[in-house]
């Protein structure tokens, strides 16, 4: 896998998801989404993403992704995370 790669995809993809709502991205809580990239290389990227409440609920949210390249990559992918005030601004 190449982690460059890699890391930009996922950037990339979390700050397309953090361009949702708050409320969007509440109503996502529980329910994981995965989506599969192709880097510049050709390879096939997975990402998941899981939203939950950073510290308390009603508070705010970390929203945080994970990519592989779908070999034994996958049992240790590569994460990031961003947190969501409630008024939708990025901490």
């Amino acid at each position: 896998m190449n982690n460059a790669e890699a890391k930009s995809l996922l950037a990339n993809e979390l700050h397309a998801l953090a361009g949702r709502s708050f409320s969007e991205l509440v109503a996502l809580i529980g329910h994981d989404e995965v989506k599969v990239v192709i880097g510049g290389s050709g390879v096939n990227y997975p990402i998941e993403f899981n939203v939950v409440w950073d510290s308390k609920p009603r508070k705010n949210l970390r929203i945080i992704g994970s990519i592989d390249d779908g070999g034994w990559r996958a049992f240790l992918p590569l994460t990031d995370s961003l947190i969501m005030k409630p008024d939708g601004k990025l901490v």
